[in-house]
């Protein structure tokens, strides 16, 4: 891989933004809003404590990210990807299936999900293959090279099955690459077959039957239905069902802490923000709505000031996961697309995604430690 050039001018030495603390109050909020709100889950047990032990131990690779100069994850960036396909494969050997779902490998007292983590490293190595390329980046290979980056991993996280994982793989892959200065034509050419094989997949039952796994199928269906008023109200939609009563219960401002009443399968997970709603209301959601607003902002200065095309990147990637996530968890959660299984940034219950989420702002602390500074 050629190697990455960084600006190093007195300009950029003398004019770093230095710590960024709004960001990290940001994050800290909402992750103390996060351990909250699954102590308010009446689930038993409650995964309070463990939700705490996570965090703490996030606090490692935060610092890691936090710390270490960006440019050696560029120098080992073929180390990480295949670091990254071993441990996908490695799900597919040793993984363990939990809820129809192969996803998970454990280490001890430990479970991780491989393909969690595999969001951060194609951050780190597709920006690092682009950045690399820079005086080809309008070349037909850079972007077929770029898209076969994306395409193994995708592949093996299908397997497992996670759908929402591998579009979120791609949907990182279309941002870097118009970040780059990939070609238009070839970036919006692949985003409309992709476009015309999730159309299939919704509307056309025999391309749905042989691409998704019989669960995936009857999310799709039911999602379908619920818009025709068909929902079964036993079946794979209670999830979003419960949601909507729980949301529906909490009203404007909430029924209290702690007060939360409504059965809401998952509740402590991907359905978090169904407990925002019910405890707090509508303005306790748009407040943890507002805090994510304020988070992305802080990434998108670090983004459009970056002098470098590979710190550009990786703030590209940064938002990306977060705003994904948030826009298909809440989507989700308000019953306009399918349940994939993706989490809340920061609120949701899990060690893997909260670690990734801390990863992430320790990267994005790191590379706005090195630009230049903005008025806010």
């Amino acid at each position: 891989m050629a190697s990455i050039t960084l600006r190093t001018s007195r300009e950029s030495r003398e004019n770093k933004v230095g710590i960024d603390w709004w960001m990290i109050l940001i994050a800290a909020t909402l992750t103390l809003v996060g351990i909250v709100t699954i102590f308010s889950v009446k689930v038993t047990p409650n995964p309070f404590k463990q939700q705490l032990f996570f965090v703490a131990l996030g606090i490692v690779p935060m610092s890691v990210f936090a710390l270490v100069h960006p440019r050696f994850w560029a120098k080992i960036s073929w180390g990480l990807y295949a670091a990254n396909m071993l441990a996908l494969a490695a799900v597919l050997v040793m993984g363990r299936t939990i809820n129809g779902a192969e996803r998970w490998v454990k280490f001890g007292p430990i479970q991780l999900q491989p393909s969690e983590m595999s969001k951060l490293l194609i951050v780190l190595t597709l920006a690092a293959f682009y950045a690399s390329r820079m005086d080809r980046i309008r070349e037909a290979s850079t972007f077929w090279l770029g898209l076969l980056h994306v395409v193994c991993p995708t592949a093996l996280i299908l397997k497992q099955p996670h759908l929402g994982a591998s579009l979120l793989i791609l949907t990182l892959w279309f941002a870097l690459s118009l970040v780059a200065g990939i070609r238009p034509s070839y970036v919006l050419g692949t985003v409309a077959i992709v476009g015309a094989l999730v159309g299939g997949v919704l509307f056309v039952p025999k391309i749905r039957n042989a691409m998704l796994q019989d669960y995936q199928v009857k999310r799709v269906e039911e999602m379908l239905n619920s818009h025709k008023g068909k929902s079964d109200k036993k079946g794979d939609g209670y999830q979003v069902q419960q949601a909507s009563f729980a949301f529906a219960a909490g009203g404007i401002s909430g029924t209290g802490f702690r007060q939360a009443t409504v059965p809401v399968p998952f509740r402590e997970t991907d359905f978090i923000f169904s407990q925002i709603g019910e405890e707090f209301g509508m303005i306790g959601c748009l407040a943890v709505l507002g805090l994510m607003a304020a988070l992305f902002y802080r990434i998108w200065l670090g983004m459009v000031h970056a002098y470098d095309d590979y710190f550009k990147m990786l703030m590209a990637g940064i938002m990306t996961v977060f705003v994904f996530h948030l826009i298909v968890n809440v989507s989700m959660v308000l019953g306009l697309t399918p349940v994939v299984g993706m989490w809340f940034p920061f609120l949701s219950y899990g060690g893997t995604a909260i670690m990734l989420c801390m990863s992430l702002i320790g990267l994005a602390l790191n590379v706005r430690l090195r630009e230049r500074a903005v008025l806010f």
